[in-house]
């Protein structure tokens, strides 16, 4: 694996080190669990895991 020249304020793996900061401080005033829950809600598809879940059942049947 080739070394990658080091950028300023990110860490080995390519992380932005700024940006952690600042979701490790909003973690701790309460504010990041709002966050997650707005992403994690825009990135399912209801309708997609309700049919899933009906296959799912239908093949334990």
């Amino acid at each position: 694996m080739a070394k990658q020249p080091k950028q300023a304020g990110k860490t080995a793996a390519g992380t932005d080190k700024q940006h952690v900061k600042q979701q490790n401080q909003q973690a701790a005033q309460g504010k990041g669990q709002q966050q997650y829950g707005a992403e994690f809600a825009a990135q399912t598809d209801a309708q997609h895991v309700k049919e899933q879940n009906q296959q799912s059942q239908a093949k334990k049947k």
